[in-house]
């Protein structure tokens, strides 16, 4: 997830009135993700699979965390722990596969085991690095990445907007029902995005559901070398990404985003623009409440507010 305290205005968007949010108590607002604990993982992957796996060190990215390891045989990994059940992974596995084969940077599943609640999940480390300037020619970068996307998923399942129910861990409706009024009538206008059609997402593209600047690396000329965090994975529309990204952008790069909102308008009906704005304003506000600051959460609900409609 991606949250920071940056703000940025589209000419294109009106503005929402600032208005002060006042968080409730922490008793009363789920609880965050708990992080990573790499070496308990480690420990839990090596004994249930011999692997021999050594530590090298923490991924300094990402909201809930991952760590570098090394193979005997020299090659670098990237433990976490994975999301679902192991035929789930297995299945993501085999996907990631395919595309592979069609060109796109995404990693090899290395090894995939059982352990104490959950999947370790050691993946190839790609190469590169998290891009240190985000500018215009990397979200255009990204978005042309997107159309390679198309038909590679028909054995994933389409995942869930969670507009009318609770995700796993993340778009949480209790965080928004109970932090102001502000976040309940963002809640309420997602539940009735969530009441109209289209409720879910179409199509057999590879959808990558946190497509934005901190989960692809590229190289020191700024090629893109690889898209990491897999772990949102799921059949449906590749358009998906193109909004995850522009809420990224909104905090990532100060500027005038009118060509970018004008990309959004001409490709998306407004009916699936609709829906997608509100499952990713739903997914930011609840992650700000219980990760960061009001600050963060007023940000996000003044971009999100932008669309409400």
């Amino acid at each position: 997830m991606f949250v920071t305290n940056k703000f940025v205005k589209s000419s294109r968007l009106v503005r929402a009135r600032p208005v002060r949010s006042v968080a409730v108590t922490a008793e009363a607002v789920p609880p965050p993700v708990p992080k990573l604990d790499a070496e308990q993982l480690l420990l839990e992957v090596n004994q249930a699979s011999g692997a021999g796996l050594e530590f090298v060190g923490r991924a300094a990215d990402g909201q809930v965390g991952a760590a570098f390891v090394r193979w005997p045989d020299g090659r670098d990994g990237v433990l976490t722990r994975g999301f679902g059940s192991l035929s789930d992974l297995r299945r993501t596995a085999g996907v990631l596969d395919a595309a592979r084969q069609h060109g796109l940077p995404v990693p090899q599943y290395q090894l995939l085991v059982e352990v104490p609640g959950g999947v370790g999940v050691v993946q190839e480390r790609l190469p590169g690095r998290p891009p240190t300037v985000i500018d215009r020619a990397l979200l255009e970068s990204m978005i042309a990445l997107t159309d390679r996307f198309s038909g590679l998923a028909a054995d994933l399942p389409v995942p869930s907007m969670y507009l009318l129910e609770s995700g796993p861990g993340f778009c949480l409706h209790e965080s928004l029902e109970r932090y102001d009024d502000r976040t309940r009538r963002l809640l309420g206008w997602v539940h009735e995005v969530g009441r109209d059609e289209p409720s879910g997402m179409t199509g057999d593209d590879l959808v990558h559901l946190d497509f934005h600047t901190g989960n692809v690396l590229v190289d020191d000329a700024g090629e893109l070398t690889g898209i990491v965090d897999w772990d949102g994975i799921g059949r449906g529309d590749q358009r998906f990404g193109l909004v995850t990204l522009r809420f990224d952008a909104h905090v990532r790069l100060p500027g005038d985003l009118t060509w970018y909102d004008e990309l959004l308008e001409n490709v998306l009906s407004p009916a699936v623009l609709r829906l997608y704005w509100a499952h990713m304003s739903l997914r930011l506000v609840d992650w700000s409440i219980r990760h960061h600051t009001p600050a963060d959460t007023t940000t996000w609900l003044n971009f999100a507010e932008t669309r409400m409609n």
